[in-house]
Formats: structure tokens, sequence, C-alpha cells
């Protein structure tokens, strides 16, 4: 009793044991071993996931839209431009593309679709631009080669020729006047590959269809399936995505590429993919290998917070379109957009109007002149504007459109309407400027974009349609189709929420049902 005693006074009550001690060290030092190990795995993986990824620049043109001002909440839209290449430039692409004798050619933008995320991220909006429409393509430099474009009018998906995305986006700001945050490519083999990783994407066709040559038709992408639906992957989803004869048109083609995109959404979100590491990491890798992005967005961590924001949208909540067109009076085969439908459809995407009718059309506020963080485009915030008396203006007649002959008289009438609001140095520019749907004020460089806001003001321009080009000397006001009489700048009632043109060819998210009918020279 005594010696345990004493030893019980030696000992106190919460003393450790020495052989505990150093048990718990082992296990201590395991653990941070472990921790490291896995940590260190991770930042490797993740390098290695980052040095899959290529990028490009974000814009290589000259156009720099303004960027939509935030709503109440501090919240602004996100317009990222998904763009599907037929580049051979690879051996796998020369084979998937069935164009070996084509491998050297310039690659062109055939798949075209602006995906537009709302400010309060609760709705999505993606329009189609089919390849063959015509559009003006703004002067680009070729970031790898440091060719520069003139400026130039012609089928939009040459412009992936003419300097690269950064070139495609620049003249998608052009056409719609909305800033465009990112953009991404993917080829051929990248989307066979995307294709293999999601693992089958539904697709139906009302009838057996065989894309395949004709005669007197050559081409055809090789699908060929029975009617129904079916799930397609790799190499096939190839062939859906890119046939065209088989549905009659190029703009029915669009149709199919975003049948296929609400199947592949739907696909993905009810895979749950972002909380599944194995089906996260297989798509990680694939993604990483198959897309070249901006190069603002160019990390995984910046992928991964994109994707992030994509998925709160519900299906229910997207809605996929196509510009509203029409056949091209200088060439049959050939499409330019609509003119007053295709801008009520921008106009919606610059004032961040929800394409569907359940949202509230809350429109963010317009970008504040000298506002630095509005304007998106990295410049110096815009000058105070020079005196009305000292800005030198040229005003442009361009009111021809795709169906209409320009009004004369349009650039003489403007300028003498702003010599009158005391801009004395106005003058009508009559060396000819193209057709143009939509009134733009154009400004030089930063120094003037002041000068710019201030004349459009004048004019009851809005700021949106205020943008900056090498192609002028101080400002310039090109006076579109849309303003083809008066002298202030017609306003129009704001569109809804759902307000689409007739000719958008709507496809909700959550739609199912959707099913493509085949041309009947190739049903079999």
């Amino acid at each position: 009793m005594t010696r345990s005693g004493a030893r019980g006074q030696g000992t106190p009550p919460t003393a450790v044991p020495r052989r505990v001690r150093r048990a718990l060290r082992r296990s201590a030092t395991v653990l941070a071993s472990l921790i490291l190990t896995v940590s260190g795995a991770g930042y490797l993986y993740t390098e290695h996931l980052n040095g899959n990824i290529e990028k490009g620049e974000r814009s290589s043109g000259d156009s720099k839209a303004r960027r939509s001002g935030a709503n109440a909440a501090g919240q602004r839209p996100l317009n990222i431009l998904l763009i599907g290449s037929d580049s051979r430039a690879s051996a796998a692409n020369a084979e998937l593309g069935g164009g070996r004798d084509t491998r050297g050619n310039p690659p062109l933008g055939d798949v075209q679709m602006l995906i537009h995320v709302a400010a309060d991220r609760r709705s999505a909006a993606v329009v189609s631009v089919p390849r063959d429409t015509r559009v003006d393509i703004p002067r680009c430099t070729d970031p790898a080669t440091g060719e520069t474009h003139p400026a130039t009018n012609g089928i939009i998906n040459t412009s992936l020729a003419r300097g690269g995305a950064g070139c495609t986006l620049a003249t998608w700001e052009k056409l719609t006047g909305v800033y465009i945050d990112h953009w991404m490519t993917i080829d051929f083999a990248g989307v066979v590959t995307m294709a293999d990783a999601v693992g089958g994407v539904e697709v139906c066709v009302n009838q057996n269809v065989w894309d395949r040559p004709l005669p007197g038709v050559p081409g055809g992408s090789g699908l060929k399936m029975t009617a129904g639906t079916h799930g397609v992957e790799g190499e096939q989803a190839l062939q859906w995505l890119r046939t065209r004869h088989a549905w009659g048109s190029d703009v029915l083609r669009t149709r199919a590429q975003r049948m296929y995109m609400n199947s592949m959404i739907r696909t993905l979100r009810d895979q749950n993919v972002f909380t599944d590491t194995g089906r996260l990491t297989d798509l990680a890798e694939a993604a990483t290998k198959s897309l070249t992005v901006s190069e603002e967005i160019g990390s995984v961590r910046k992928l991964y917070d994109l994707a992030m924001q994509l998925r709160t949208v519900p299906p229910e909540r997207i809605t996929m379109t196509t510009l509203p067109t029409t056949a091209d009076p200088q060439d049959r085969n050939h499409l330019v957009a609509t003119g007053a439908e295709a801008e009520r459809m921008w106009t919606m995407l610059r004032d961040d109007v929800p394409f569907d009718g359940a949202g509230a059309t809350t429109a963010p506020r317009e970008a504040a002149d000298g506002d630095e963080e509005d304007r998106g485009d990295g410049a110096e915030p815009a000058g105070p504007a020079a005196p009305d008396a000292e800005i030198d203006v040229r005003v442009r007649n361009a009111t021809g459109s795709a169906t209409l002959g320009p009004v004369n008289g349009r650039a003489g009438d403007i300028a003498r309407s702003l010599r009158a609001k005391g801009f004395a140095r106005a003058a009508a520019d009559t060396s000819g400027a193209p057709a143009a749907e939509r009134t733009v004020v154009r400004y030089a460089d930063a120094g003037s974009e002041g000068d710019a806001l201030r004349v459009a003001k004048s004019l009851g321009v809005p700021a949106s349609s205020v943008e900056r080009s090498a192609g002028v000397t101080g400002v310039t006001v090109v006076v579109g189709a849309d303003w083809r009489e008066g002298t202030a700048y017609p306003q129009r009632p704001a569109s809804g929420a759902g307000d689409l043109p007739r000719d958008a060819d709507a496809l909700n998210g959550s739609e199912t049902a959707a099913c493509m009918d085949v041309y009947g020279p190739y049903r079999w």
C-alpha cells in the first residue's frame, strides 16, 4: 500500500506513459507525412491539369464593347463565347473531319454559341449564330503570327482564321454590342474526348437518318441511326454535331447542336459530377486536354469557379435560341441577321433581360462615364469631354441593310443637328460606309472616349453603343439601319422577360421530348 501510494503521489494523474508518448509522436509524424504527401500530390495533379490547358488572347480584334453595369447587389452578367473549330491541323482532326486534303487550311469556326448567364445567376441564355451568316468582321491582328487583317464583311466562321478566337470574340462584340468576358474553343478530337468523358448524351430523330454523300451533294458527317432516342458518345457525338444536310439547313443544324447541349447539361447534373470526385477528375482531365481558353481563365481553379457559377442555373431557366436570319440577297447560300428582330435579342442580352418568362425584367445600371470598373477592357477611365465646339465629329451614312437600300442624306441631316446642338466641328463623311444594322458611336483612343459619350448622349444613342475602334479618328457616328429617319435616335420600349423574336427557335433546357426531323433524301 505504501509503495503503491508513493508511486501515485509521484506521478500526476494526467501524465502520459513514455511508451504512449512515443506512439503518439510516431502517429503524428505518419499523419503529417500523409497530409504532406496528399497535398503535394494534389498540387502536382493541379499543376498537371494546368499544363494541359492551352490559352490565347481574349480579344485580338478592333472592338471594345462596353461592359454592363452591376445590379443592385453588385453582380454582373457573365458572357462566354463557345467556338467549335473545324481545324484539321492534327492527324486526329484530319481523320475525324474526313479532310486530309485540307489539313493545312486555316480553321473555320463552324459552331458558335454565346452563353449568357444573368447577373443574379438564376437564368441563362444561349444564342447560336449559323456559320454561314454574313457579318462585319473587324480589323484583327493574329497573336500567333503578328499578321494584321483589315476589316471586312464576310461569313462569320472565317473570323477564326483572321486572328484566332480573339478575332471571333471581337466579331461577336461588333455584331451584338455585348461585352464578352471569355472564349473557349474545341476541335474535332476534343469533342470526341469530351463526349467519351461525359459517357453518352441522348439525342432523338423522328425518322431513320443517314447523312452521306448524294449525287451532286458531296460531304456528309456519316451519322446513321434509326428513328427514336439514342445515346451518342465519341465519334458519333461529333457526327451529330457536324450533320447539316440531313437536317436540311445550317439553321436546323444549330437546333440539333442546341438539343445536344441541353441533353449534356441534364446528363451532367444527373451524374452529380461536382460531388463525385472520380467523375470530376475524369471530366477535368478531358476538359483541360480538349479546350483552349482565353488567358484570363487559363487555370483549373478559374475554370472550376466558372463551372460552379454555371451549375447554379436550373435547366428550366436555360433558354437556347438561334439568331433570327434571312437569306442573304448577295448569295443565296448565305444568311444575314434580320435587323429589328436580331437587335431585340441583342438588346435583351445587353440589358440582362431573361429569355424565359419566369424572371423579372431588372436590367443592370448603364456603365457610367468614367467608371473604370464597369468598362471591363482594362484601359484607363474616360476623361472629361472637351467643350462641344472643339470635338471633331464625323457622321457616316450606313443605313443600308440586307433588305433595304440606304437613305440618302442621313449623314448630312445628323451632322446639321449636331452643329445646332453646339458641336461646331460636326461634318458628314462622304467617303462611304458599309451598311450597318445598328447605330454606333466610335472613338479612336481612351482620350476621346469622353467626347464620344458626350456626342452619343446628345443624340440619344445609348452608352452601350459607344465603342473604341482603330478605324476612326476623333469621334465617328455611324448611322445604322435602325435609324432611318429623324434627328433623335429612336427610343424603343424595353423588352420584357421572355419577349423573344418569333424566329428565335427557343428551346428550354429542361425539354426532353425534342426530336429532329430528317430531310427526305437522307432517310433510309
